[in-house]
């Protein structure tokens, strides 16, 4: 696969107080594999569907214990610019570019609205080795409960356009990269306990959506949303044992009509 454009979602990772309870679920949930840890880089531990490294999960750095959350990272040719993109455009750099062997150089930042996201620059390690099979990466949501300093931070840092779903039931954006779309952009409502942040919401490929739904409550996740059937897919929203959100859709599995957008200036 090769290096993706500048904005795309090209890898995510989580870490984890009980990597082997995390390795224990997602094989469960999402059929996953695991690698061995790299003890050079603080067991880091690659997670493979069908023999493709989709995503990565990691013990938690000292003093960075607590609460488990889904990093998404987003291509950079450049992470040095990036990040100053980041401070200039009214975000905050939370870990500067670090350099990860030859692999690539990663940053984690927080938008303006509090949403934190990765950056990774590829080098040896080019990101997702498959996206949209069972087990992969599909789709990642920006939730944020101030949709306009998140609309004017992201496409300002990478090279986004912005189009807007014609609902007047949810403010629900897209960022595209050309005529391809790689991430979407939702209000959060009251639906959202005050005391959830904005995140970056990824969702996960599975075969039978209520299949998954049910291994991860069975497993000890908290089911959060769903399962509903939409144009995109039947999807529903989940919170892990260890407090990581995530979500699981089923692809193949549609009702209704693709609703219609407009583009945004």
């Amino acid at each position: 696969m090769a290096v993706q454009p500048e904005g795309t979602p090209c890898w995510a990772d989580a870490m984890f107080a009980d990597l082997e309870g995390a390795k224990s679920f997602y094989g469960d949930v999402l059929g996953w594999t695991f690698g061995e840890s790299s003890s050079e880089f603080g067991n880091y531990t690659q997670a493979y569907a069908d023999g493709k490294a989709v995503a990565a999960v990691v013990p938690p750095m000292p003093g960075q214990e607590g609460h488990s959350a889904w990093c998404l990272y987003l291509a950079s040719p450049d992470a040095e610019a990036t990040a100053a993109k980041i401070r200039d455009n009214g975000g905050e750099t939370l870990m500067d570019p670090m350099q990860v062997g030859e692999f690539g150089t990663m940053l984690l930042a927080r938008d303006p609205s509090g949403v934190v996201f990765g950056v990774w620059q590829a080098g040896s390690h080019e990101g997702f080795e498959a996206q949209g099979v069972p087990g992969a990466f599909c789709w990642a949501e920006v939730f944020t409960r101030e949709p306009e300093k998140s609309d004017a931070f992201f496409p300002a840092v990478f090279p986004y356009t912005m189009v807007k779903m014609e609902d007047e039931h949810v403010d629900f954006r897209m960022f595209n990269l050309g005529d391809k779309t790689v991430m979407g952009r939702m209000k959060m409502g009251e639906e959202f306990p005050p005391e959830v942040p904005p995140y970056l919401n990824v969702y996960f490929t599975v075969a039978d959506c209520d299949a998954a739904v049910a291994k991860a409550t069975e497993r000890g996740g908290v089911l959060r949303f769903g399962p509903m059937t939409m144009p995109f897919g039947r999807f529903a929203a989940l919170t892990d044992p260890q407090g990581a959100a995530f979500s699981v859709i089923d692809v193949n599995t549609t009702e209704g009509e693709i609703p219609t957008t407009t583009p945004v200036s």
